[in-house]
């Protein structure tokens, strides 16, 4: 009999990504858009664990928009930290292995040096704080999960930092980006390679999984431009310049100290996987 992986938010850019790389595995791939489980309806969420029946489940849906979070708190919390809640108690009560994808915003952004795994979190903003609520439910309601953060994700599908550079680029001969804030771009195709690598184990926790390396988004945009010969000025920002509803972590680059400690593949550097992605 095979296997069965449930991947939420399979409509997204990541989830896509899982979807076609898991395809590739002996698992029977469950990949359900927003449309086809809404992760909010406690019912709805029973009632597809009761029809497959998943030996894992990657839980990728999330609401992301994080400017907007700081308005729209109820929804930010309702999908991110009691949709969680939902696949948390079905994954424990089917024995299900779970991979909660999270994000570098449930720190603060003040630390000096690269982030580890046992770092304590303190997130600046309702996007952060709802991220963090979620694995907070994960860690108490479920028995055999993995939580992933990862930073600045970017990939073939859905919109990202990437895209929004190529097509400005096109559109104008100057651009501003913001220097002062550093992190880790991350590939989906290498995010997705290493949550299926995590799920066939069961080395449970919490994972830094980003490409290696870190930058700013000023020199993320200026390395996106000279991949691509594209010719436009890049000018750098503070971020009092390009003020946001919501504020950033300045500082997010992360070590991978659990990827390093339970011996699983190091994922590439940032500018490799650019290159890769662009050409």
């Amino acid at each position: 009999m095979s296997k069965k992986v449930l991947i939420t938010g399979a409509g997204g850019q990541l989830g896509t990504d899982l979807v076609k790389f898991y395809q590739e595995t002996d698992y029977e791939v469950f990949g359900l858009t927003r449309q086809e489980l809404d992760i909010t309806n406690q019912d709805m969420v029973r009632k597809v664990f009761e029809e497959i029946q998943p030996d894992l489940i990657v839980h990728s849906a999330a609401y992301t928009a994080v400017d907007k979070a700081e308005s729209d708190i109820d929804n930010a919390f309702l999908v991110n930290a009691i949709g969680t809640r939902n696949i948390a108690v079905e994954a424990n009560r089917y024995d299900t292995k779970i991979v909660y994808v999270s994000t570098d915003y449930v720190f603060n952004g003040e630390a000096t040096e690269p982030i580890n795994e046992f770092s304590p979190v303190s997130p600046l903003g309702v996007y952060g704080k709802s991220k963090l609520a979620g694995e907070q439910y994960i860690q108490n309601l479920s028995n055999k999960f993995f939580i992933v953060r990862t930073s600045w994700v970017y990939g073939a599908h859905g919109n990202n930092f990437v895209k929004t550079m190529l097509r400005l680029g096109q559109e104008r001969d100057e651009i501003g980006v913001v220097a002062d804030q550093i992190g880790c771009p991350t590939y989906t195709v290498d995010l997705a390679k290493t949550i299926i690598e995590l799920g066939e184990t069961e080395k449970y926790g919490v994972y830094h999984v980003s490409n290696s390396g870190s930058c700013s988004w000023y020199e993320f945009a200026k390395a996106i431009f000279e991949i691509k010969c594209v010719n436009v000025k890049v000018n750098s920002l503070t971020s009092e310049e390009f003020p946001t509803d919501a504020k950033r972590p300045k500082y997010s680059q992360f070590e991978h100290l659990s990827l390093r400690l339970n011996y699983f593949t190091p994922l590439r550097t940032w500018n490799e996987a650019l290159k890769d992605f662009l050409n």
